[in-house]
């Protein structure tokens, strides 16, 4: 394959992952009566069972190459980046909509960036200072707006639209911690594809979503007829598609693209999920959430053509 070719089909690949990974902003919003907890337990344990079912075959030699380090992170890795993760981000969707927290959490590029100034071979915080002020400034705005219109709509005010923009904060917080460390682990854990340590930190977390059960069942709360159907097939329609299909195709992208395109790829997320929400509120994007959109898009751009000289120079010490 070409290196033009491989470029091609890692950004459609990317794009693909971003297409599948939007749909988690818009779940909440299909079961607007399901908890933060129903939603999530729901999400993961389908998840969970899926994962299994696939690592099975393969499930007697991937054991023996987990030591108790191995599994520990895997715990770490499913409640920052799935199980907690999901809970504050349903919380943001429900007091803050789609919208503002699609855009939060879609900063996860930039902060991954500014955590990793503590690296070795990053480049100075001159660089990558002004891109971080530019995402600050998309998300600030794009908080002002979502607490404007929550103070004229009826059946919200300021203080749940701040909560919801709080719990995104903890999410994005969340996401970048699973996105540091999984990739650490990724590095550390060479005998185990991607793909099946994507699968076992599915596996680990339909187990640890099983803990939500007694707190998702405490608020069930009166539920419409025809819920259950319908929440089971958002659960394990999203499981399929934003947990295995998207994560086989962020798989595919990250074995075709290298690290500095990679980053870039997460704006899809950010984009398809604001497409999503847009839909389903019928209505189009506000003169703040098109700038906010438009600086956070430039913002990951400048930060990874930022860090483009380090990944480079890494490169040529290696070589």
């Amino acid at each position: 394959m070409t290196v033009s070719s491989a470029r091609f089909w890692g950004v459609l690949s990317g794009l693909g992952a971003g297409a599948m990974w939007g749909l988690v902003f818009l779940a909440p919003k299909l079961a607007p009566e399901a908890s933060p907890f129903l939603m999530s337990a729901g999400r993961y344990i389908a998840y969970g069972l899926i994962a299994a079912l696939l690592i099975a075959p393969r499930w007697k030699r991937l054991k023996g190459l987990l030591d108790r380090q191995a599994w520990l992170a895997l715990v770490w890795l499913s409640l920052a980046g799935n199980v907690v993760y999901y809970l504050f981000l349903v919380v943001s969707v429900h007091y803050a909509g789609v919208a503002a927290s699609a855009l939060i959490v879609g900063a996860v590029p930039v902060v991954v960036a500014l955590w990793g100034l503590r690296d070795q071979n990053s480049p100075p915080l001159i660089k990558v200072g002004p891109p971080i002020a530019v995402a600050a400034l998309a998300i600030g705005l794009i908080g002002y707006e979502s607490i404007m219109r929550g103070q004229l709509a009826a059946d919200a005010t300021g203080l749940s639209v701040a909560i919801g923009l709080v719990s995104a904060l903890i999410a994005l917080a969340l996401w970048t911690a699973y996105a540091v460390g999984n990739s650490r682990w990724m590095v550390k854990m060479t005998e185990v594809s991607s793909h099946d340590w994507s699968l076992l930190i599915g596996v680990v977390t339909g187990a640890l979503s099983l803990l939500l059960v007694p707190m998702a069942v405490l608020t069930l709360g009166d539920l419409p007829a025809g819920f259950w159907p319908r929440f089971l097939l958002i659960s394990f329609g999203i499981a399929v598609l934003a947990s295995v299909v998207g994560n086989a195709f962020w798989n595919r992208a990250s074995r075709l693209l290298p690290l500095t395109m990679l980053g870039q790829m997460i704006v899809f997320e950010t984009l398809f999920a604001f497409l999503y929400g847009f839909i389903w509120e019928q209505r189009g994007p506000t003169v703040i959430e098109i700038v906010s959109m438009i600086l956070m898009v430039v913002s990951v751009i400048w930060c990874v053509r930022a860090h483009r000289p380090a990944a480079e120079a890494v490169k040529e010490l290696e070589a």
